[in-house]
């Protein structure tokens, strides 16, 4: 039974990732005649224009994956539905940049869609022997949820295959956790499938050096259908905690809290961009390119790993549990203390020195 899930899960993966791999190369050439082009400047680190629009080749195979393996339900009517929106939103944005506010209610027309017509909401949370039921505030903090999940893979999306290969080791730890726990008949594991593979295609074009972006379109593709399988998966009690989910985005979500903590405390604006994220904390301190976005696919996979252990291991103690996740917090906040990523204090520390070097 196990060796013919797994053959089915290879043939899913296969598929979308061919179609993926190929519908990029026609994309490619629809963001060049549109002029979805992402050109260089002072806060980007490519050096020449690339097309953006990526986002399209995804939800094409995601799309044509659902059509082969997908089930007609309510839900992933809902969930098709808030993919376009969303993806029109992307695409609009990669063409001609929308405002903030622009951006933020095309995200929330797709998860209202998820919320009233998929009526897929989260409605409690347990983690650690705690329980708690948000009832009439289920579905503000569903929207809220899925909005921030958006924004917190558009964020990090900073580099050739970023966000790509955090996505698709996201999607990897759910087919993990699904195939051990035996609940393969789910959606969130079909969906799961099917973007793995339709992401992996992706990054056959994404990673270092890439020839073509995610764009928005692509960021909040990812960050939406996230966002959606860690509820339908938790919904489903196949993740036993949304922090499951959470900790397993525990990089993008920490890049995400440090870069508002920083932008609070130095009286700017949410929405202002920067490069004090983590991707570029990492190339300050020399490394490459290519090692930069290998460092932070090992760190995720480590919060990755943890996660399926949380999962997997109800005899283990849950104070053993607690100490895995409280080491690697630990090891995060080492670095950000070794880096300038909330207090921008090595630039200061910079700007400093040469003020007095040019008294001298």
């Amino acid at each position: 039974m196990l060796n013919n899930t797994l053959l089915y899960s290879l043939k899913v993966v296969i598929f979308t990732l061919i179609v993926s791999a190929l519908s990029i190369l026609l994309v490619k050439k629809i963001a060049i005649h549109v002029n979805a082009i992402d050109i260089p400047n002072e806060r980007k680190v490519h050096q020449k224009p690339m097309p953006r629009l990526g986002g399209m080749g995804i939800f094409f195979a995601f799309l044509v994956g659902y059509m082969f393996f997908g089930q007609n339900t309510i839900r992933m009517n809902s969930i098709l539905i808030g993919s376009f929106l969303i993806l029109l939103t992307g695409i609009i944005d990669d063409i001609n940049p929308l405002t903030a506010k622009e951006k933020l209610f095309g995200q929330l027309l797709a998860a209202l869609v998820i919320v009233f017509y998929g009526n897929i909401i989260l409605n409690r949370i347990t983690a650690f022997g705690f329980d708690i039921n948000f009832g009439i505030f289920s579905y503000p903090i569903t929207i809220i949820f899925i909005i921030a999940c958006m924004n917190i893979i558009n964020l990090i999306d900073g580099l050739d295959g970023l966000a790509g290969g955090i996505a698709s080791i996201f999607f990897l730890t759910i087919i993990i956790i699904c195939l051990f726990h035996g609940t393969t008949a789910g959606l969130e594991f079909t969906l799961a499938l099917i973007m793995l593979g339709s992401t992996l295609g992706f990054l056959i074009h994404n990673f270092y050096p890439a020839k073509i972006f995610a764009g928005d379109s692509g960021a909040l593709f990812l960050g939406f259908i996230i966002a959606v399988i860690s509820l339908l998966g938790y919904k489903a009690t196949v993740l036993t905690s949304v922090f499951v989910p959470l900790l397993t985005l525990a990089v993008p979500i920490l890049d995400t809290f440090f870069a508002i903590l920083r932008r609070l405390f130095h009286h700017k604006k949410i929405s202002d961009a920067d490069k004090l994220h983590l991707h570029h904390q990492l190339l300050g301190m020399k490394f490459s390119h290519r090692t930069t976005v290998l460092i932070i696919y090992g760190v995720d996979i480590l919060f990755a790993m943890a996660s399926i252990f949380y999962t997997l291991s109800a005899e283990v103690d849950i104070y053993i549990r607690r100490a895995i996740y409280i080491i690697l917090f630990i090891l995060v906040f080492w670095f950000v203390n070794k880096t300038n990523i909330i207090t921008e204090k090595q630039i200061n520390f910079k700007r400093e020195k040469l003020k007095t070097h040019k008294k001298k």
